[in-house]
């Protein structure tokens, strides 16, 4: 059965194509609002001088200050400059959620071709910047503690490493595809006070799908670079 889709009245958008034209929008969406935080904080003393109400930048300030709290505790001093990355990963999955509760809006993030690449991004990433601070030396990761092991523990960690893209996008997928299902039934059967209940359920999960995506990243990241191996 096919289901209407606000981003089909965009000419040249078929049903295959909604859930481009959503992450598309979403960007979009997000680019602009970035721009709009970076206007409201200001320039000089204006730009450090905390937020005194609910406000853009009252928004970016809590925010990033969530995800750089985040970051130290799980990767550390030298997390900072991966603070950027890690705010802006976590609100397009957590939008291209949220945008699924919408009706009439089919989300990025129900379809495996975007949650894989999301999981690509992720696994392309840490490794870069795991031959970034190690160089070579990196490929000791994969090799383990024991010379004797090596051969193994070379395998067992390439099936892992490869396994992580795939699990991250699987984990996503299925559950905002699940999640969004669950509500529609409910929409149809009881369109009246209980969805309410299915709606809240439906923006924890978007909620914790995108912490649970960006908070693997993190760790990935840290194991990565970690100089403890």
């Amino acid at each position: 059965m096919v289901h209407f889709n606000w981003t089909q009245l965009i000419p040249g958008v078929g049903h295959d194509q909604v859930h481009v034209a959503t992450a598309i929008a979403v960007s979009a969406g997000l680019v602009l609002f970035a721009f709009a935080g970076r206007l409201a904080l200001g320039h000089g003393e204006a730009a450090i001088e905390p937020a005194k109400k609910f406000s853009i930048k009252g928004f970016f300030e809590v925010y990033l200050e969530a995800i750089s709290g985040l970051t130290d505790m799980v990767v550390g001093e030298e997390g900072k400059k991966f603070v950027p990355m890690f705010a802006a990963v976590f609100m397009f999955i957590w939008i291209n959620n949220l945008a699924g509760l919408l009706p009439g809006m089919t989300p990025a993030t129900d379809n495996l071709n975007t949650t894989i690449a999301l999981g690509l991004f992720s696994f392309f990433l840490y490794n870069f910047y795991g031959f970034k601070e190690h160089g070579l030396a990196y490929l000791k990761h994969f090799l383990g503690p024991l010379l004797a092991l090596a051969p193994l523990m070379l395998v067992v960690e390439l099936i892992s490493h490869i396994v992580r893209p795939l699990s991250l996008g699987l984990r996503l997928q299925g559950n905002m595809m699940g999640d969004h299902t669950v509500l529609g039934i409910f929409l149809v059967l009881v369109p009246y006070g209980v969805p309410v209940i299915f709606y809240l359920l439906g923006m924890f999960v978007s909620t914790m799908q995108a912490f649970v995506f960006t908070l693997l990243t993190m760790i990935y990241i840290s194991m990565a670079i970690s100089h403890d191996h």
